[in-house]
């Protein structure tokens, strides 16, 4: 059931993406009065498809193969590589009649139409999903170092000022992918000021799923709020939590840990986390009574306990989440920019960076969640308006560069130039694809 869950998200994210993307083409190509001879989502390979209906000019339909999809523009070199209709005059309702401002325009509007929902999806998820968030001027005990963090010069108790000599309203942004490539984070200790330098390597710990283990405001004292139940052992299935099985209770407060004093929350995370698999001797004081309790920590360095920090959060309103939906969306995008700079200038390995079908449906998971699919689904959506801007002959960006070539010059491109362009974008895009499939087999199923 988690692999159809996974492949319906996939499905349901990029068609959702597809669909905008194509329709931020129609929608231009429409407003100049250029004729748009199909509109698929994903590709009617040797003429395969699911349905299909025509309404004016435009045939609209649904493809078999859930790669992509297109919109046939009538007058446009692109991947049907239509040469006979190339060799006929040009028509006014055809694309290459048109200004070379207006074709640039139609180019741009399907990466635009990507920025656009990537920032209405992160809007939404904050709105909708997050609701509030712990401002940094609140963290009044400042961060708690985790072993990440204190390597590179933190220390519990550090009060963040600044990232990048800009002030910092969210604490979350202090540990954002932007940030953990590489930054300067300005902190007050005892009243001092001090920068300290993140290296560009710090992002490869997020991968890794222990960002938590950097910085976080979890320099506070702290009783337990809730026990968990239950929590999923292994094959998923649910089982009686560690913390439920020794015995603790809400309201209970952690004394000290194997004889260790528990001082605040982030120390307990860190010696839970160094434990799994192992017995821990608790000292807990319930009300009045001390007690000693013993609690197995499972494989994955948890006990099944959760306390909210005392810190006072702060709620989005209509405009503060326009604001950071934008911020989130941008700061993802040039995340996802500097991760491409590293592959090229050969810091990060492509087949470990590469995500492929089956990499993006397992960053999806097996189960479904609104708020992680939106998120994700948010994140390709810019991803996608980048990698389509690239320069690459067949995408939107190779298009781009001819067209800006011409509106500066004053002079088309030949057409043969455009058609063997094309061909030669085709094909880096199929090696690309090929490489992406090949490595998440590699990775997945053989390695």
């Amino acid at each position: 059931m988690s692999t159809l869950i996974m492949i319906a998200q996939l499905i349901l994210g990029l068609s959702i993406l597809v669909f905008v993307h194509e329709l931020g083409h129609y929608l231009a190509a429409r407003a100049f009065k250029i004729r748009v001879e199909k509109f698929y989502l994903f590709f009617d390979a040797w003429k395969f498809r699911i349905f299909k209906f025509k309404k004016g000019d435009t045939e609209f339909g649904i493809g078999w193969l859930p790669l992509g999809g297109y919109c046939k523009i009538a007058g446009m070199v692109d991947e049907s590589m239509d040469k006979e209709q190339m060799k006929q005059p040009p028509q006014p309702w055809e694309f290459r009649s048109k200004p070379a401002w207006q074709r640039l325009i139609v180019m741009v509007a399907g990466v635009v139409m990507n920025l656009i929902v990537g920032i209405i999806i992160f809007t939404g998820v904050i709105s909708h999903y997050e609701k509030e968030y712990l401002p940094n001027a609140n963290v009044a005990d400042g961060i708690y170092a985790y072993p990440a963090g204190r390597e590179i010069g933190f220390q519990t108790g550090d009060k963040i000022l600044k990232v990048n000599g800009k002030e910092v309203e969210r604490f979350k942004d202090v540990t954002s992918a932007n940030v953990l490539m590489g930054s300067v984070i300005t902190v007050d200790r005892h009243g001092k000021t001090i920068d300290i330098t993140v290296p560009d390597t710090m992002y490869r710990n997020y991968n890794k799923n222990i960002r938590d283990f950097f910085i976080e405001a979890h320099n506070f004292s702290f009783t337990i709020d809730s026990v968990l139940d239950s929590v999923p052992g292994s094959g998923k299935a649910l089982v009686a939590s560690p913390a439920f099985l020794s015995g603790l209770k809400a309201g209970d407060k952690i004394l000290a840990i194997d004889s260790t004093p528990v001082t605040s929350y982030g120390l307990f995370r860190e010696v839970v986390w160094d434990s799994k698999k192992k017995t821990l001797a608790l000292k807990v004081l319930r009300k009045t009574d001390t007690l000693n309790l013993a609690v197995a920590v499972d494989s994955s360095g948890y006990i099944g306990i959760l306390s909210v920090p005392p810190y006072k959060p702060k709620a989005y309103n209509f405009l503060s989440s326009i604001k950071y939906g934008n911020k989130d969306a941008m700061g993802n995008l040039w995340a996802n920019i500097r991760g491409l700079g590293k592959i090229f200038a050969g810091k990060e390995s492509a087949s470990e960076s590469i995500q492929g079908p089956i990499g993006i449906m397992k960053i999806y998971g097996g189960i479904w969640d609104w708020h992680r699919f939106w998120l994700i689904t948010g994140l390709i959506s810019v991803i996608l308006a980048f990698m389509n801007i690239l320069p690459i002959p067949a995408l939107d960006g190779g298009h781009v560069i001819f067209t800006t070539w011409e509106l500066i010059t004053r002079r088309s491109v030949p057409q043969k130039v455009l058609e063997r362009a094309q061909v030669v974008g085709m094909a880096i895009l199929i090696a690309i694809m090929v490489f992406a499939v090949f490595n998440d087999v590699w990775k997945n199923f053989i390695r």
